[in-house]
């Protein structure tokens, strides 16, 4: 996408590289416009991550721009030991391994946040997600994403013909950093485990165009499938997933909002040190329901 012109309703787009994602320049999101959230929407379907840096945003405003792209959706489930919501705003995710009185004030801890796509674990996932840095430390906590797009058009053809029509079920026990949701019980046979299942191909609601869909890999299971067939499947697939050439490495700065649709990418966490600090707001939008790709 070639708007390049600092004038007025414009944006400017630049591709971070050739896999995935782009740098928009757009203003103070909270002035946005309906002619400059077109272009942004529309590099967002072209780039399927978009960052635009040096927001300053309170959660009133960071939930108004999330609101541009659909009505927001609530938060997660907390996991055990984190504190509980704030009811004020139920659309509000924190992300965050910082420690208060005992209990962590949001979601996944320090450790690395293993590939996965949000929120898979629901009837009906969300589309995208909105996550805005507030406190980050001086190392450590870089995002990765990959394209599923991408990853489906590298299957060999057997391959493809192989999952047509296969769904996965996406355990909803544990988070993408590994935690148990309150109410789960962690020993439990994957073919008999809470979770929705949803097609391996994914067709997009808007683009049209057909996407791996995988969720997460720990806890994975393809329906109709023996466990040792599931696990065989799966590792053959997230091989093609996570290759180099499907994605980039965002290294944070304050004031980052990172925007990427759940329907088509991927994304994972590198580790924190625990000794420094890391607070994230995040909100995401309804999606629709998962529909069959070819």
């Amino acid at each position: 996408m070639s708007i390049n012109q600092n004038t007025a309703g414009s944006i400017v787009v630049t591709p971070v590289c050739d896999a995935i994602g782009a740098d928009v320049i757009c203003g103070d999101v909270k002035k946005m416009t309906p002619t400059v959230f077109h272009q942004l929407q529309q590099a967002f379907h072209q780039y399927l991550v978009i960052r635009i840096r040096g927001q300053q945003l309170n959660i009133e405003q960071l939930l108004n721009f999330g609101r541009w792209f659909g009505t927001l959706s609530r938060g997660a489930p907390v996991h055990i030991g984190q504190k509980p919501r704030d009811e004020q705003y139920p659309e509000l995710a924190i992300i965050s391994n910082v420690i208060e009185n005992g209990l962590a004030i949001g979601g996944l801890g320090d450790g690395e946040a293993v590939w996965h796509t949000d929120s898979s674990f629901n009837d009906i996932p969300p589309s995208l997600s909105v996550l805005y840095s507030v406190e980050i430390p001086p190392a450590g906590g870089d995002t990765g994403f990959a394209n599923m797009y991408t990853a489906l058009d590298a299957l060999p053809k057997a391959l493809r013909n192989e999952i047509g029509g296969r769904t996965i079920k996406h355990d909803k026990r544990f988070t993408s950093g590994g935690q148990l949701r309150p109410g789960f019980q962690a020993d439990q046979d994957l073919q008999d485990s809470p979770g929705p299942s949803h097609p391996i191909i994914r067709k997009h609601p808007d683009t049209g165009r057909d996407a791996l869909y995988l969720g997460r890999r720990p806890c994975a299971y393809v329906n109709g499938l023996s466990l040792t067939d599931s696990e065989a499947l799966l590792d053959t697939l997230w091989s093609y997933a996570t290759r180099e050439e499907f994605t980039w490495h965002h290294q944070w700065r304050l004031g980052d909002i990172l925007i990427w649709d759940n329907r088509c990418t991927m994304h994972r966490r590198d580790a924190i040190d625990p000794q420094t600090r890391r607070i994230m707001h995040r909100t995401q939008c309804h999606g629709t329901a998962v529909i069959s790709g070819m």
